[in-house]
């Protein structure tokens, strides 16, 4: 069994973070709650800098890295959110990063890693899938010798992540009964789990996949991790072909459950949020929301939190939406 993350060391990201990542509301939905008959609490990561929870693992593993590989510079793979905080970082810290993306990456990601990074960073847009980008990027690491840092399949990373459980436990007045975790390769959810287990074991876990991109769930229904042969990118926070290893690992041993969520209801709970709670979110924000239909016989009396991830949606995407 791979033992969960240190909560000392979670702590330790939190005070490095905390000159980046800002804590973000944590709300009772109203419209969410009386739909389901539960109380659900939605944590909005779409209000940090770089409208996403990204910015929190991104900026600790950037900000333990050394003298030597500061002055190198870094490399890192994303659909887009975790580019804008490795970006952010880099800027902040004034070291060089080179961010390979997916050439379908919606023009308003791309944009925001180039303002947040400014004159510290290099894009290089390559491939059809972060799948695709990433191998790009490990080549270059492999030639330069510049440091790679994973979007998700990684300690420091991880553990930044986790310093947002910190903060709903904190933040919540009452016991939490589920809490539903979008899962794209697996670093978020590694977190939550690091720090629920220790802190909030009576909480039940439940993973979210598009049904597009389903890696972890395939990889759970065969024991093992895979490559997905294909996927549908829509949801591109979420479109991994192969999950993390340390993220497999804990969720085989740890999450209590693992839904699919239909693009279609995505797209419907993007537009309800939009015109009902004017909250923006991409397609991966709208993740743990779009299960809960799933979800409402069993939460029903219960305290159910949802993370909105992340809120980096193109509107130029809304028609595509919308259809």
């Amino acid at each position: 069994m791979r033992p969960l993350l240190d909560i000392s060391v979670i702590e330790a990201a939190a005070n490095r973070v905390r000159s980046a990542a800002v804590p973000t509301p944590f709300e009772k939905h109203a419209r969410l709650s009386e739909l389901y008959n539960a109380s659900i609490f939605v944590k909005r990561e779409d209000l940090q800098a770089v409208r996403s929870f990204k910015i929190r693992g991104a900026f600790n593993k950037i900000s333990l890295l050394n003298e030597s590989q500061r002055t190198d510079g870094v490399v890192c793979s994303s659909a887009g959110n975790h580019a804008q905080g490795v970006a952010y970082a880099c800027s902040h810290h004034n070291i060089h990063g080179t961010i390979f993306m997916p050439t379908p990456t919606p023009q308003q990601k791309v944009s925001q890693v180039a303002m947040f990074g400014g004159k510290n960073i290099t894009i290089k847009l390559v491939g059809d899938t972060y799948d695709d980008c990433y191998e790009a990027a490990k080549s270059y690491v492999v030639e330069t010798g510049k440091t790679f840092i994973h979007p998700f399949d990684d300690i420091d990373v991880i553990a930044g992540q986790a310093t947002m459980a910190l903060e709903i436990l904190a933040q919540s007045e009452s016991p939490i009964d589920y809490i539903v975790v979008p899962i794209g390769g697996g670093g978020l959810i590694s977190g939550i789990i690091s720090v629920f287990k220790h802190k909030s074991p009576h909480t039940k876990i439940i993973g979210i996949e598009p049904k597009g991109a389903p890696s972890m769930y395939q990889a759970l229904k065969q024991g093992k991790r895979i490559t997905l042969d294909s996927l549908d990118v829509f949801v591109d926070g979420a479109a991994v072909k192969t999950i993390g290893e340390i993220a497999f690992d804990y969720c085989s041993q740890y999450m209590d459950n693992l839904l699919l969520v239909d693009e279609g209801e995505i797209c419907q709970n993007i537009l309800n949020m939009y015109t009902k709670d004017a909250i923006v979110v991409e397609p991966a924000g709208a993740m743990s929301v779009s299960a809960l239909p799933q979800l409402k016989d069993h939460i029903k009396g219960k305290n159910v939190v949802c993370l909105v991830c992340g809120g980096n949606n193109d509107i130029t995407r809304m028609a595509e939406i919308k259809e």
